[in-house]
């Protein structure tokens, strides 16, 4: 079996992939910055470890022997660059569950550098954004001419620290949407619809998530907008006092903010874990006017990021993910994610291609 390193091995996700790789009868080299933390959970799972910082030179050399590495780390926007330099450096795969934007746009424009490497280059691996991601490639593959893409889910749990610091870090940039071709600033909240999910209409405001970005580069779809479910009060008080959130950008302020997450969040309970569930809906429309609908159901994102990750990771592994830069579906296919267990896929009554 490939050696592969799991980096950031310590944190809520990191633990959770780790677990099941070691119960698959994986044995990743577990790897981060604090030895504190790895060395007594690689001691525990019979798994080797490595510390060290992300700086790309010294990285590249710790990354000896390795396949690939799954980088779960984050801020990715402060940690993904430097590992994708050090394994550009050393010929080895790399694989991330980033839903940033900016991480997934940095990794398309190594694109080439990466085929030159013999590397793959697949940020996003976890529930940003391989759900949806194949949700796009199978609307766009029923709506050859789309001109617009929407995307929207629903079910998320209490959020570990990791995401809780990315989503706080990003706060104070707005809203962000594809608007012909291009990604563009809007305000927070900037559109607000309600969505028919398979188990109810629930309504949903934009976000800047990863297929902004991730979605462009699987469909070519040059507008492209995506939504996540809010309760009706909450998202009113939002829309409200959007005007603030340019102030989450200040240093002070964004101090604060990482003071509170340290010390308060924990991200989802066991019962949590077990029990939830994400929807996910999607519209292709073109210029016509012409569009299909399909919804997807999945374990709940931390689960479903496990899943998908270590799936991914495999294909890796086994040599048949080319090299370059790819999104989960130009990789693998929209029809990857229902090789997922618990994943249901349904195209909407009256719009199926």
């Amino acid at each position: 079996m490939k050696s592969w390193i799991l980096y950031g091995a310590s944190g809520f996700t990191g633990r959770l992939i780790a677990r099941a790789a070691v119960a698959r009868g994986m044995r990743p080299v577990l790897a981060g910055r604090d030895g504190t933390k790895i060395e007594p959970l690689a001691a525990e799972l019979g798994c080797d470890s490595r510390v060290f910082p992300l700086q790309a030179a010294e990285t590249a050399g710790q990354l000896d022997g390795m396949a690939a590495v799954l980088h779960c780390a984050g801020p990715f926007r402060a940690t993904a660059a430097p590992m994708m330099e050090a394994c550009l450096a050393a010929g080895v795969h790399y694989l991330d569950i980033t839903g940033e934007i900016d991480v997934i746009e940095s990794a398309a424009q190594r694109h080439e550098r990466a085929r030159d490497a013999g590397i793959a280059l697949l940020p996003a691996v976890g529930m940003d954004v391989v759900p949806s991601d194949c949700l796009a490639a199978r609307l766009s593959a029923a709506v050859p001419r789309a001109v617009t893409l929407e995307l929207a889910f629903a079910g998320m749990l209490s959020v570990s620290h990791g995401t809780a610091a990315t989503i706080w870090e990003n706060a104070g940039q707005g809203g962000r949407i594809r608007r012909d071709g291009r990604i563009v600033r809007v305000e927070v909240a900037w559109r607000v619809q309600e969505i028919p999910f398979y188990r109810g209409p629930q309504l949903a405001m934009t976000i800047p998530w990863g297929d902004v970005a991730s979605a462009y580069h699987t469909t070519g779809i040059p507008n492209i907008e995506v939504y996540a479910a809010m309760p009706p009060g909450p998202l009113k008080v939002l829309r409200a006092f959007r005007w603030l959130a340019p102030l989450a950008g200040w240093t002070p302020v964004q101090a604060a903010g990482r003071w509170w997450i340290d010390r308060r969040v924990r991200g989802p309970k066991e019962d949590e874990l077990q029990q939830g569930r994400t929807e996910f809906w999607g519209r292709a429309t073109d210029a016509a006017g012409h569009a299909v609908e399909a919804t997807l159901e999945t374990p709940n994102g931390y689960a479903l990021t496990v899943e998908t990750s270590l799936a991914v990771l495999q294909q890796v592994l086994d040599d048949r993910i080319a090299a370059g830069f790819s999104t989960p579906a130009s990789a693998l296919g929209g029809e990857f994610i229902e090789t997922i267990p618990d994943v249901v896929f349904r195209w909407r009554r009256d719009s199926s291609p």
